[in-house]
């Protein structure tokens, strides 16, 4: 008799921990099935991978926006989880621009061929322009820049598409117009693009007028500035955009509203 009561406990108290795992691997389900996820990103500049933010906003180098380069999901109890992302960010925009000619100077610069122009009257005057900034020994984004304008200049060349090229050196005391002739030619680029170079002190100016100047080449900007001097439309967009995107703002802001 004692033994089976012995049994009877024994069955009892294993049903009883069975019952009470059960209990516990369900509640755990439940808590995991009301949590919710968070997307944590992180955004950087394409120009200067060591700006980033966890929120979307502009380089405090070169005031472009900030892309996506990164996102992790991690689970967060529901009280704590964030709204999600309106969009995504990872695709650069092309920005409004308060910007008008009447900034550009009448600045002395040297073109790729050494001749003497006068940087509003011979390239901005009257013309569709696009202008980047690079300079002729950088090693990292400059090349895939330089490459962009003359897709460009083909782009623009197949759609009958007048625009001048202008692509001033952010580093003028070493980019003489030999080596900027040199660096033209590594990229074809063909008549309509011009390279620009001069004195530090012009070069700094047109530089600050435009809004680019910095204190190091490398914190150069990588976008382009795009615009029409008759319309005084400006816009300016990223870089490495699509060829096809650059030349469709470019036929956009020379086209009368």
């Amino acid at each position: 008799m004692k033994v089976t009561t012995g049994i009877t406990q024994l069955a009892l108290l294993v049903i009883a921990t069975l019952l009470f795992s059960g209990a516990e691997i369900t509640a755990q389900k439940s808590q995991t099935s009301n949590s919710k996820t968070q997307t944590k990103v992180v955004y950087s500049c394409p120009m200067h991978p060591d700006v980033t933010s966890t929120k979307r906003g502009k380089c405090r180098k070169c005031g472009m926006d900030l892309r996506r380069t990164k996102a992790e999901v991690v689970d967060v109890p529901p009280e704590t989880a964030p709204v999600d992302p309106a969009s995504d960010p990872s695709i650069p925009k092309t920005e409004s621009y308060s910007f008008t000619a009447t900034k550009i100077p009448h600045a002395r610069v040297l073109d790729q061929n050494g001749k003497q122009l006068n940087f509003y009257n011979d390239l901005i005057k009257g013309k569709s322009v696009a202008i980047n900034f690079v300079f002729t020994s950088c090693t990292a984004i400059c090349p895939p820049l330089t490459a962009t304008f003359r897709k460009v200049q083909q782009e623009a060349r197949t759609r009958g598409l007048d625009v001048q090229l202008i692509s001033v050196s952010v580093d003028p005391t070493v980019d003489t117009p030999e080596r900027l002739q040199a660096f033209a030619k590594k990229f074809n680029a063909e008549p309509g693009w011009t390279f620009v170079t001069g004195d530090k002190a012009e070069i700094d100016s047109l530089l600050q007028a435009l809004g680019v100047a910095v204190v190091n080449k490398n914190d150069h900007t990588p976008m382009v500035l795009i615009g029409n001097e008759a319309t005084d439309r400006w816009t300016r967009t990223y870089g490495l955009s699509s060829p096809k995107k650059i030349v469709d703002l470019i036929a956009d802001a020379a086209s009368p509203r």
